[in-house]
């Protein structure tokens, strides 16, 4: 969450998605300041999510292009729009619709237990601290009761 901790860079994302590659094409289509889209985007580079690549000498101008770990970030934005598509669209329906190439069927994002295909819902779930919790949290209190830990 700390990455995506306001609004602009889950729309940066989005952006290149839909293929928009140079600072100046991000700005026109976002109305995002200068300052904030420069932020973002360092940052999103900075986190490995986009590569900085230069298509331009003089002066020095880069394109802004999804990595592997950016394009990972795809079925995080699905299933957001998933989310907004349910609960915030109107009556005409989704603003945006997902068509799938590989079977050409227009479809939405589902989470689904990677086992059994089941959908994943929060009652049918619990959490448990994983192998890369940080040991020196495991024994705190709160933590233990979080996970239901004895």
């Amino acid at each position: 969450m700390d990455l995506l901790g306001d609004a602009w860079t889950p729309l940066v994302l989005r952006e290149a998605f839909y293929g928009i590659r140079r600072f100046d094409e991000f700005r026109q289509e976002l109305g995002i300041a200068r300052n904030t889209l420069a932020d973002r985007l360092r940052l999103l580079v900075g986190e490995g999510l986009l590569e900085k690549r230069p298509y331009q000498d003089e002066p020095l101008r880069h394109d802004y292009l999804l990595t592997e770990k950016g394009r990972d970030f795809f079925g995080v934005l699905a299933a957001m729009s998933r989310w907004g598509d349910r609960w915030l669209a109107g009556e005409e329906g989704a603003p945006i619709v997902f068509h799938h190439h590989g079977c050409g069927h227009d479809t939405e994002a589902q989470v689904v237990c990677a086992e059994c295909r089941e959908p994943l819902r929060a009652e049918d779930t619990s959490m448990r601290m994983g192998p890369g919790y940080p040991q020196r949290l495991r024994q705190r209190p709160d933590v233990q009761r979080r996970f239901g830990a004895a």
